[in-house]
Formats: structure tokens, sequence, C-alpha cells
């Protein structure tokens, strides 16, 4: 039996859950995700897209694409962040933040070459992402 957790947005119209293991774990600091996030860094969780499944609300579900990379997904009612399909990976970011008792446990820092906040924590550091996502697959230092 595979584990399941839920989540929502901001306001909880917009729930979801995700079921199974994640494919990858860490933190992306590109800039748009920094931009999408308001912050300097955004942690994220991957799933294969049959492992999310939104349980209430989808009719809430705003969406933008400022690149065939990624779509953003958020709540219409709160404005809250809730997901980003990412298709030519067939993968689905589900935003660590949103999932609370999911165990987040990071393993790789993406898109390090725009950090603007460097992180000292041991994890690998990719110059993009990794060979079997797309990228390059080259490290850089901490």
């Amino acid at each position: 039996m595979s584990a399941t957790y839920l989540g929502s947005c901001f306001c909880g119209a917009v729930t979801l859950e995700v079921s199974g293991e994640p494919v990858a774990m860490g933190y992306c600091h590109c800039d748009s995700c920094r931009h999408w996030s308001a912050g300097p860094v955004n942690a994220f969780t991957l799933w294969k897209p049959e492992s999310v499944r939104v349980t209430q609300g989808a009719e809430r579900l705003g969406s933008f694409a400022k690149t065939p990379a990624s779509r953003r997904q958020w709540c219409t009612r709160c404005g809250g962040h809730v997901m980003t399909e990412h298709p030519a990976m067939g993968l689905v970011d589900v935003y660590a933040a949103i999932l609370p008792e999911l165990p987040f446990a990071p393993r790789l820092h993406v898109h390090y070459q725009e950090a603007v906040l460097r992180i000292h924590d041991g994890l690998e550091k990719m110059k993009d992402v990794p060979a079997a996502m797309g990228g390059s697959g080259e490290t850089l230092p901490e």
C-alpha cells in the first residue's frame, strides 16, 4: 500500500492528494521559480502525473505558462500556489509547502547557476537539472 499525502491552496478551496513516492525532492533557484514564489529559493516535490489528483476545486485552478517548459497553477479564490506541470519532463511539481505531512527530504539543488542565496548543506548543486531530466547534468561547487 502506497502513502498518500493531502495538500491544499492557502484558503483550502483547492485540495489535492499525491500518492506513492515523489520522483525527486529539492530546491530550485531559477529566476522563474524565485519570481513565482516571491522567495530566494523554491522547495519542490516532483511526481508522475498519475500520482497527483485534484480532489476538490479543480474549477478554481488558474494557470499560466510563461514558457512551454512549465504551466503554473494557483487557486483563483485566494491566489495560493498549488502546482506546476512540466510537460517535457513528464512530471508535476507539487510545492513542498502545501504538503504538510510529506517528510520533505531534499536531495539536490537545481538551476544553482541562478542562485541568489547560496546554501551550504552538502547537497548536490546542479548547474541546471540532471541529464535524465533533460539538463546538462553538470554540478557546481557549494
